[in-house]
């Protein structure tokens, strides 16, 4: 069941603040799409590539990127439309960072898998571990310039989805793009969530 944040100690606990993972390999647009909704300005903790970690990350097809994400990208979004506040926290993609994700996960609403359809690959791991915590997830796939356009059932079947599995192509620049994206995540967990509550008498 998705954990709504409430906790008093939190600065976010105020009613309709959700929790948004947003997760995906490396140089798949994370940073990029918390910087472009973000209504505040973004937290990054972003350290340039060097030779020594090049050796340790997966950078194939990133060879243009200088600068990585070590710790967590943090950004707010309000949906006025739903009356909710979304709390977005990126995750590091190298996998040398993956032992933040737990903590990140903790009480989030669902998750934003990014993916490169050049890259397809690096989403296995990430949606298993999605699957693996019953976390609610819908899978964006980030138009890069180049890319080849496939189609949502050509990246599902690719990935081996499920078709309560939202997919949507966006443009993780694009603001508007953006937001398609977490108002579907965002009505796919609350659907979820909805058919998973008991029913009381």
């Amino acid at each position: 069941m998705p954990a709504y944040v409430n906790s008093p100690s939190d600065p976010a606990s105020r009613p309709g603040a959700m929790k948004i993972l947003v997760v995906g390999g490396y140089g798949v647009g994370k940073t990029t799409l918390v910087g472009a909704i973000s209504e505040i300005e973004p937290l990054t903790t972003e350290a340039d590539v060097t030779e020594a970690s090049t050796d340790q990350d997966r950078t194939a097809g990133t060879e243009a990127k200088a600068t990585t994400t070590v710790a967590l990208d943090f950004g707010r979004i309000t949906l006025l439309r739903h009356g909710l506040q979304l709390l977005l926290f990126g995750a590091p993609g190298q996998p040398r960072f993956w032992f933040m994700w737990d903590d990140l996960a903790t009480g989030a609403l669902g998750a934003v898998v990014m993916a490169d359809t050049r890259r397809l690959a690096d989403c296995f791991p990430i949606v298993e571990y999605c699957e693996r915590l019953r976390l609610p997830f819908v899978v964006a796939v980030n138009e890069f310039d180049g890319s080849f356009p496939y189609l949502a059932e050509e990246v599902r079947d690719a990935l081996a989805l499920t078709e309560r599995v939202p997919i949507r192509t966006c443009d993780a620049r694009e603001p508007a793009s953006v937001q398609a994206v977490l108002i579907t995540l965002a009505e796919h967990a609350l659907a979820l969530h909805r058919a998973q509550r008991p029913l009381t008498h």
